[in-house]
């Protein structure tokens, strides 16, 4: 009976539609692993503590096992260009439990050749070789959630290591894996723009190959939105990050979105795909995924509470929200991602991407234009420095876009 139930969803995705897409564009799997030690007071994503060392691990990947043979059917004969682990702290799942998810996922997936694995570690929640234990479990890039160095600032940021621990998480990732991403943040609370020089100093020594660089922002349902920090003001926030720019562009890193720089060959192809308006399948507690087909673009997010998620997922019910992006949200959809980066967006990748005309963007790009915000070449589009610099209002212009 479910069977009958997932075939007739996937002849609902391909009828006829509005949009004429030429090609899908290349497809991501996300896999959420909801729990951490402790929730950090500026976080908003589906994290959960861990209660008295409990965690249902094999139950839960059961659940993703039975999430993504529900949904293989919308991706049948795809290839998976990347995978990435998030969280929650995925680390605290044991190497064994990463070693069987990816068997559980090469069993049903056709992996691309190179595909690039990201598991995402923090420090304080690991031992000694666990990371390369990761690294025999088939996991090809790590992305170590250091934030600071300084101590100070990592209690109150709620952190569970100190500087000492991301010294040597940092480390033991250099050593176990050709590649790794290491997170900062900054505008921390009572950060001086001395203590943010010691911070690249430290990170950069580290001679990590990607540097993702997070402005602290307080989110609404966080402990920081209830009790807010006292933070660097705006001026100094921008020149914080024109500092991080200066400082990691002299060590050979290149600031090729927003807020992520890398070194040559190691950009994060995962967020790329992202960025460029890609296909990613989510699968886990609250995870998002957004589907291409021939005629429509589908988003879709799984029950967020892991038990929820748990049963509904092992019943074949993973999902609780599956909607249509209307032609209306499509350009600012895509522009949300694409103007992230430096390079910005080819046109034609626009049409291929929305299924639209770009007579949709024609208006906005030329207001953009005109305000200073983009350059258009003859086939490409890209945010200048101003674009960047603004680029929530950048983005907003293509709101309105119908």
């Amino acid at each position: 009976m479910a069977m009958s139930a997932t075939v007739k969803d996937v002849q609902h995705y391909l009828r006829p539609g509005t949009l004429q897409l030429g090609a899908l564009p290349p497809l991501s799997l996300y896999v959420h692993l909801p729990w951490c030690l402790k929730k950090c007071p500026y976080c908003d994503f589906n994290s959960h503590e861990v209660r008295s060392g409990d965690m249902p691990e094999q139950r839960y990947l059961n659940a993703l096992v039975a999430d993504l043979e529900g949904a293989l059917p919308l991706v049948w004969g795809r290839p998976i260009h990347s995978i990435f682990i998030g969280g929650g702290t995925p680390s605290l799942f044991s190497p064994q439990a990463i070693d069987r998810l990816i068997g559980d996922i090469r069993a049903r997936l056709r992996l691309e050749p190179d595909c690039e694995i990201t598991l995402e570690a923090n420090p304080g929640t690991f031992e000694k070789d666990r990371f390369k234990a990761f690294r025999s479990a088939g996991v090809t890039r790590l992305s170590v959630g250091v934030q600071s160095f300084n101590d100070d600032h990592l209690k109150a940021l709620g952190r569970v290591h100190d500087r000492a621990q991301a010294i040597a998480a940092l480390e033991e990732a250099a050593a176990a894996f050709e590649t790794f991403n290491l997170d900062l943040m900054y505008a921390l609370p009572g950060q001086t723009m001395d203590q943010l020089e010691q911070d690249l100093v430290q990170a950069l020594a580290m001679m990590p190959p990607h540097l993702s660089v997070y402005h602290l922002t307080i989110e609404p349902n966080t402990y920081f939105a209830k009790f807010p920090p006292r933070v660097p003001d705006d001026d100094t926030a921008y020149a914080m990050l024109d500092r991080i720019t200066e400082m990691t562009g002299g060590a050979g890193m290149d600031r090729y979105e927003v807020s992520a720089y890398a070194k040559a060959g190691h950009r994060c192809w995962h967020n790329m795909n992202y960025w460029q308006f890609g296909d990613y399948l989510g699968i886990g507690a609250g995870a998002h995924s957004k589907l291409s087909f021939p005629h429509r673009v589908v988003r879709q997010v799984r029950f967020r509470e892991p038990k929820l998620y748990m049963d509904n997922a092992l019943a074949g019910q993973a999902v609780a929200q599956d909607d249509e992006v209307s032609r209306a949200e499509l350009p600012f959809e895509f522009m949300l991602n694409a103007l992230r980066l430096k390079e910005g967006f080819e046109l034609q990748q626009f049409c291929e991407r929305t299924g639209l005309p770009l007579t949709a963007i024609e208006q906005p790009l030329q207001e953009a234009e005109r305000k200073g915000l983009v350059e258009r070449g003859l086939t490409r589009v890209r945010p200048t420095q101003r674009g960047f610099d603004f680029l929530s209002d950048l983005q907003g212009l293509f709101l309105a876009a119908q």
